[in-house]
């Protein structure tokens, strides 16, 4: 049986096609449209396999409703589904299914679902749960949108900000207001602003990490990719599904209609089959400093994991150029990805291999450090599907440095190269040989 799960008609929208609990497919519609978190699911997406069923990841009545008391219009869906799951236990469904373990707490944080912002459960079973107006992640989003930037897609930017800013402000009387429509004025600098916002993030997810008793912990929903809160919580085993957000849900709404999912990796996009020499790549990080990887089948989810990748040499100040390369803010922090067996001898905290937290570095690369002293790791272990475990293996045995500046190849705004057509336009327009 083949189910095609869809999330489609707010923001960042996807499809996850499952064969008898194995993944066939997963991707962000972006990827193909090249609209950068487009919200509806192209055709073409409809057609790459022959489905059983169709499944939808939230109940749109229940969020209708919601949106026509908050004054908002009423938003249709485009096709007759089989099943349709709430969105939290959607993202709960993605989370718990694709986990290393099964008896667990998850705590699912978003901007809202139907009216559910909140959500903690024993397993699939609902523990307790919050509910529109007070959101968290609603508040940081409405941050966001007040500092300049743009909600739902770059509530990173500031989480990289806070790190200039002291949290000189209590703005935990905002959770209680209706910051769908926006934030009017606050005190203070952007960056001690954002400080501000990131401190209360972290202190209300700490409280409710403590409501959750067991060891293993999931967490799912937009918020889970704020990877420096994630870094603070302590004593648990931890499980983050590489796309958290809206998107991961056609794979939570997938995995309800199967009842399983056989988690591997998350590289389930489109694929770009050809062979690649991770000895000439090296050789072109060594004599260019900066290059693109486009080979295998995309990541599922916003991180680059090295199949869709800018690489960099970190011995070398290349902050500058390389955020020229993606028309960033030059403020922002790039991660590294390491060799695992490595990692301990050049960062202190928690790190995995889908980069979703924190740790302190031991070293004087700063290219890849923030300006905390702080990097989002890529641990790159040894059955690693991607060739950039190859390429690391490489570089180290050339330089003596297991470790590459690792972000995604694109540029802001635009969604990650997906197809060979993709990279060759890169390649031409910024000039950086992609391989």
């Amino acid at each position: 049986m083949i189910t095609l799960g869809i999330s489609e008609g707010f923001h960042n929208s996807s499809v996850c096609y499952v064969e008898d609990g194995e993944i066939l497919f997963a991707s962000e519609s972006e990827r193909y449209s090249g609209t950068k978190n487009d919200r509806w699911v192209p055709g073409e997406f409809l057609e790459m396999y022959d489905y059983d069923n169709m499944v939808y990841y939230e109940k749109p009545f229940k969020k209708n409703i919601r949106r026509l008391l908050a004054g908002q219009s009423w938003e249709r869906i485009r096709f007759k589904y089989d099943n349709y799951y709430s969105h939290h236990l959607s993202h709960a469904a993605a989370g718990y299914y694709t986990a290393p373990f099964k008896d667990c707490n998850i705590l699912v944080i978003d901007a809202i679902g139907e009216w559910e912002t909140i959500t903690i459960w024993d397993n699939l079973k609902k523990l307790r749960s919050w509910s529109y107006p007070y959101s968290l992640g609603l508040l940081y989003s409405a941050v966001t949108q007040y500092l300049g930037y743009k909600p739902n897609e770059e509530e990173y930017i500031v989480m990289g900000m806070s790190a200039f800013g002291e949290p000189k402000y209590n703005y935990e009387y905002l959770l209680y207001e209706n910051n769908h429509r926006g934030i009017k004025t606050l005190e203070g600098s952007p960056e001690d602003i954002a400080a501000s916002i990131q401190k209360l993030y972290e202190d209300e997810l700490l409280k409710l990490v403590k409501m959750c008793p067991k060891k293993n912990l999931i967490l799912m929903g937009g918020c889970a990719l704020n990877c420096v809160a994630n870094s603070k919580i302590k004593g648990k085993n931890i499980w983050i599904m590489p796309s958290p957000g809206d998107a991961g849900s056609s794979l939570g709404a997938s995995a309800l209609k199967q009842g399983e999912i056989n988690w591997k990796h998350p590289y389930l996009g489109y694929d770009i089959d050809r062979y690649i020499n991770p000895k000439e790549v090296v050789d072109d990080i060594l004599e260019n400093k900066i290059v693109g990887v486009a080979n295998g089948r995309a990541e599922f989810g916003p991180r680059a994991l090295g199949n869709r990748s800018l690489l960099g040499d970190p011995r070398y100040n290349i902050k500058d150029a390389v955020n020229e390369i993606k028309k960033r803010e030059k403020f922002r922090p790039f991660a590294p990805a390491i060799l695992e067996e490595y990692a301990d001898d050049y960062f202190e905290g928690p790190m995995n291999r889908y980069m979703q937290f924190v740790a302190k570095a031991k070293h004087d690369y700063k290219s890849v450090t923030h300006i905390d002293n702080t990097a989002r790791v890529q641990l790159v272990e040894k059955d690693c599907k991607s060739v950039i475990r190859p390429i690391l293996e490489e570089f180290y045995e050339k330089t003596g440095v297991p470790m590459l500046l690792n972000t995604s190849l694109n540029i802001k705004g635009k969604p990650m190269v997906n197809t060979e057509k993709d990279a060759e336009r890169f390649m031409k327009r910024y000039n950086v040989n992609v391989w």
